[in-house]
């Protein structure tokens, strides 16, 4: 399975692809990410992980914010582009774990959601 940054009508997208005929086993698992900082509030709820590996550009809700599923909870910047990290579903953010700057990695956990 290969993994895709495309963006369509300005809109970014990532996306995973396996390549037909392809019956291979998984690769394995990346290696843990170091240990991410707190940004306040219980590490409760559900997880928001990021697809792509990337710098934190923006932070946009902080711990105790109402977010609906599909809102924009960070910002990733990766190969030039600007990538959303969006809330799973409706909830409070409980817990921010990435600060701006900050290098993260596919399949990281930065935030979790009530």
């Amino acid at each position: 399975m290969e993994t895709y940054i495309v963006k369509v009508n300005g809109e970014v997208f990532e996306v995973e692809v396996e390549k037909k005929g392809s019956h291979a086993a998984p690769a394995a698992a990346p290696a843990a990410a170091p240990a991410p900082k707190a940004s306040g509030g219980s590490a409760s709820g559900e997880p928001v992980v990021c697809g792509t590996a990337g710098s934190v550009f923006k932070i946009v809700c902080h711990a105790g914010e109402q977010v609906r599923s599909g809102d924009t909870i960070i910002v990733l910047e990766a190969m030039k582009m600007e990538i959303p990290v969006v809330s799973p579903k409706d909830g409070t953010v409980s817990k921010v774990l990435v600060s701006e700057g900050e290098t993260t990695a596919s399949g990281q956990t930065v935030a979790y959601v009530e």
